[in-house]
């Protein structure tokens, strides 16, 4: 065969193989929101290869997501608070309602809820929710507690675990001051919170990030107390692994996030961007959040009760950045 002739072929080969090579959908998520075997699933089903970074926080969500604009990524999960910043600074773009059938798979209320749209534009799509209650370890805490003030006893020093998030910490403190609105703090209250927060570093063994860190460290050391951020979630880890654990939803109430699909203006191909939030309302991965991960989906009722609960719903807050900034300052002076 002629060498021009072989190269031809084999150039047109090469073409061949690069129509057909599987498109990459590129995710930022949170740890148990999309997993090895659902992923799978769908990259067979639209011949796509999924590349999964997972976070641990909103500071680090925003940060991974804003960069360069939204380009690093095609769809990532976020809550409803921070969503409201993302519409903001044009880092997401509409959702194609008819792209989606397995809306209609959700319970009603999540159709009703207005943080989702602006003029009349879809922007994200619920997930996932929890709220965020107090663990106990029942061998070191014989009454369950009652308020998140616990977590500033002084019985209870170096044995928190506290989640590593500015915002939430910052609202879980001001409910503490008895501040009406912990997602909208004046300069003085900011101020009032911060010490607040200092004092519970006290309490502190570590600020953790993800719900698997939260197991690592109660099986290792005397922890008595964990907010439980991931909520559910971290319930079923520790159950698995054996801790004899309870949990509480304060008097005073609990914040509570709703997670929902949303996608950056980087998204390269925007229907395999809405096949893939479609797919994670179907069984499949509806069910593996409840079942695998002791959370809660969008289709079923909660499978704690917790909506006969006082839940507060987290808004967006006065300045993130702000809170942000302060929190670093915080965290950066615990010893652990």
């Amino acid at each position: 065969m002629p060498l021009h002739r072989a190269l031809s072929i084999a150039t047109l080969s090469l073409l061949a193989l690069s129509a057909h090579a599987a498109e990459v959908l590129r995710v930022l998520a949170w740890p148990g929101y999309a997993e090895p075997e659902q992923v799978r699933q769908f990259e067979a089903k639209f011949n796509a290869r999924v590349e999964l970074t997972l976070v641990g926080a909103d500071d680090e969500l925003w940060l991974r997501a804003s960069k360069n604009h939204g380009q690093n990524y095609d769809v990532l999960a976020l809550n409803t608070a921070i969503l409201q910043t993302f519409i903001d600074q044009g880092l997401a773009v509409p959702i194609q309602r008819t792209q989606i059938p397995n809306l209609k798979k959700q319970l009603p209320r999540f159709h009703k809820i207005t943080a989702l749209s602006r003029d009349g534009q879809l922007y994200a799509v619920p997930y996932t929710y929890s709220e965020m209650g107090l663990i106990y370890n029942r061998k070191l805490v014989k009454t369950p507690p009652k308020s998140m003030s616990e977590m500033w006893n002084p019985q209870y020093r170096d044995k928190v675990l506290a989640f590593n998030g500015s915002a939430h910490n910052f609202s879980v403190a001001a409910m503490q001051l008895g501040y009406p609105n912990p997602f909208r703090l004046s300069p003085q209250q900011i101020a009032n919170t911060t010490r607040k927060l200092v004092d519970l570093r006290q309490n502190v063994f570590k600020f953790y990030n993800t719900p698997e860190e939260v197991v690592d460290l109660y099986r290792t050391n005397s922890i008595a107390l964990i907010y439980a951020n991931y909520g559910g979630q971290q319930i079923a880890l520790l159950k698995k692994a054996g801790a004899d654990i309870g949990y509480v939803i304060p008097n005073e109430g609990a914040l509570a996030w709703l997670d929902c699909w949303a996608i950056l203006p980087g998204a390269k191909n925007l229907n395999l961007a809405h096949a893939w939030i479609n797919f994670t309302l179907g069984k499949e991965m509806s069910q593996q959040l409840v079942n695998q991960q002791g959370l809660n989906n969008t289709t079923q009722e909660s499978v704690n009760n917790a909506d006969n609960h006082k839940i507060i719903w987290l808004e967006p807050v006065e300045n993130a950045a702000e809170r942000a900034n302060l929190w670093a300052r915080i965290v950066g002076g615990h010893k652990k």
